[in-house]
């Protein structure tokens, strides 16, 4: 028997956990507010991805199943059971559920066939999506089958670095040119606000650069959703580091006030190395919205109640980087000693 897709999916460790499937606590006492569901093969996903742990080029690995990503097991569970598992009430805070697709041709058809059947028990449903094996009319299909926002992971803020870590530098599929397309023809379809742009801090580009991107992505009617680099084992960037936390940390804060609207990118200082100085904004107002601590929370699709209810806890730094205070994405509201400490690495120049 194989368990493959559409009956079945991977599921993420968070999401196992929340659900019930498997035993786990999370650190601070953190909710996960999204449901977060991978399709699945045996042959697994075509792209050649150089930071991706399910990634073709990923050594040492022997299956499929195997593979790990964003450091953690994915188990692979019946969707069945998880949409019963839902309808129970057995976990009444998750107020979304999304669905990613992998670069596998038979994911065009199995996505939309998965969320349908979540719609009967779902109301907020997004899709993580695959430029490289859709297209416009497939897009449609898939808002018609009942997910109301999309998201599409181009993860580097340069067309170099796009095509060197995800493209023909590693003899992978994807092309920047279509994943922008994608972008743009999604917000035709879905609405403004409705796309998601997944971007990777610390992939190579300068702060400037990645404040660009952004930019780019909230002027065609995008928002964005940061993550920091974390090198997976077996990839082809296991030795590369993260982002210094005060970079990641003053990208975080750029991002939200692009997003809401409040600046934008030629609003912004930078140095010479292309490190934010100065955000062109009234001190008291930024200091107002540092203290709100909402800029460094994680940023994803919302949810019933929720302004980012896919808030992923602990995807891209480890249990003792959370401790000490280099948490890089918050899955709750900062307290004032997280405050205090975000702070300090604002000014970070390291």
């Amino acid at each position: 028997m194989k368990y493959e897709s559409p009956d079945y999916v991977r599921i993420s460790l968070a999401a196992a956990i929340t659900l019930g499937f498997i035993e786990g606590r999370f650190f601070r006492n953190a909710k996960l507010h999204c449901i977060n569901l991978l399709l699945t093969y045996e042959d697994g996903c075509v792209g050649r991805c150089a930071y991706c742990g399910l990634s073709k080029s990923r050594i040492n690995v022997e299956s499929w199943n195997e593979m790990s990503f964003i450091r953690v097991e994915w188990p692979v569970i019946a969707l069945g059971d998880i949409i019963s598992r839902i309808r129970s009430g057995f976990c009444p805070h998750v107020e979304r559920v999304c669905v990613s697709m992998i670069t596998n041709v038979k994911a065009r058809r199995d996505l939309i066939t998965v969320i349908e059947r979540l719609s009967r028990e779902v109301d907020l449903i997004s899709a993580l999506i695959t430029p490289t094996i859709i297209d416009r009319d497939w897009l449609c299909r898939l808002k018609n089958s009942g997910a109301e926002m999309v998201g599409i992971a181009i993860d580097a803020a340069t067309p170099e670095l796009f095509d060197r870590l995800r493209g023909r530098g590693v003899n992978g599929p994807h092309r920047w040119d279509v994943y922008w397309r994608t972008v743009e023809e999604a917000v035709k379809i879905f609405g403004r606000g409705k796309v998601g742009v997944h971007l990777i801090a610390g992939l190579g580009e300068t702060e400037r650069e990645m404040v660009e991107t952004i930019q780019h992505a909230y002027d065609i009617g995008a928002q964005t959703h940061l993550f920091s680099f974390y090198p997976e084992d077996g990839s082809l960037m296991q030795d590369h580091p993260q982002p210094p936390i005060g970079s990641y940390r003053r990208i975080q804060l750029a991002r939200y006030l692009i997003n809401h609207g409040i600046i934008s990118a030629d609003d912004l200082k930078f140095d010479g190395e292309g490190r934010i100085r100065d955000y062109g904004l009234d001190g008291e107002l930024l200091d107002e919205i540092i203290d709100s601590g909402l800029p460094f929370m994680t940023s994803g699709c919302p949810g019933k109640t929720l302004e980012n209810a896919c808030n992923r806890p602990y995807a891209n730094c480890t249990p003792y980087q959370a401790y000490i205070g280099e948490l890089r994405n918050y899955p709750f509201k900062p307290d004032k000693r997280d405050i205090e400490i975000i702070r300090e690495q604002l000014i970070e120049y390291r």
